[in-house]
Order: structure tokens, then sequence, then C-alpha cells
């Protein structure tokens, strides 16, 4: 049950915001192999002078931070970066525009329904 923050530049996503939104989650579930159902995904759009870029960097350079539980391999991490390269790719996206952050959890530091997540049965696999 990854959270993810997308950051970018306002405007030039236009009215395809959504179906970005949505090859992010993909990307999550091909790469993390979470249920599709698991979706929590912020899309910030700032204006281009609260985003300080690069020299050179493609003014739709975007950052993903992805707060996820501890215990992803080297593998699915390769996945992921993957996968949101190939799906974000239409979008005019290059792998030198895409960052990911992973912050990784330790189940007891996250909280869901006033309980730790160490304390709740997971539908998914963690250590994939």
């Amino acid at each position: 049950m990854p959270s993810t923050r997308i950051e970018t530049r306002k405007g030039w996503l236009g009215t395809r915001r959504a179906d970005f939104l949505e090859a992010v989650q993909q990307s999550l579930v091909e790469g993390l192999l979470i249920p599709d159902r698991d979706r929590d995904i912020r899309l910030i759009q700032l204006d281009p002078e609260d985003f300080l870029l690069p020299a050179g960097a493609n003014p739709c350079r975007t950052t993903i931070e992805i707060a996820l539980f501890t215990g992803r391999s080297i593998e699915a991490k390769r996945r992921l970066y993957q996968a949101l390269v190939t799906r974000l790719a239409p979008f005019g996206l290059v792998a030198a525009d895409i960052k990911v952050l992973l912050v990784e959890v330790d189940r007891p530091n996250w909280g869901l329904n006033g309980v730790p997540a160490s304390e709740m049965e997971l539908d998914f696999k963690v250590d994939v």
C-alpha cells in the first residue's frame, strides 16, 4: 500500500492528468506487485517559478516520491523504475526526466485505521 506523491510543473499535462495518474498506478502494480485496488497517489503541480531544475532539464521533469513498506527486493525496485519510464513515455518523458525516490517505512511506523500496519493482515506480499 504505497503512498505516492508526484511533483511536476503546472500546465504540461493539460487534460491528461487522470491518464498520467493511472500510468503511475499501473507502474506500481507491475513493479511492486500490489493489488490494483490499492490506490494512493497525489499529483502536485507547481508554478514554473516554484520549481528549480538543473541546467538543460526538460521543463516536464517529474519527481515521484513513493513511501512504501520496507522489504521490496532490488528486482522489484528495478521493475518499478523501468515500468515508470515505459508507461510515462507516451506523455513525452524520457528516463532522464523522471526522478524516483523510494522512502521505505517499517510497518510499525505506518498507521492505518488507528493501528500500526504491523498489527494488520496485508492482502499482498511485501517481500517481492
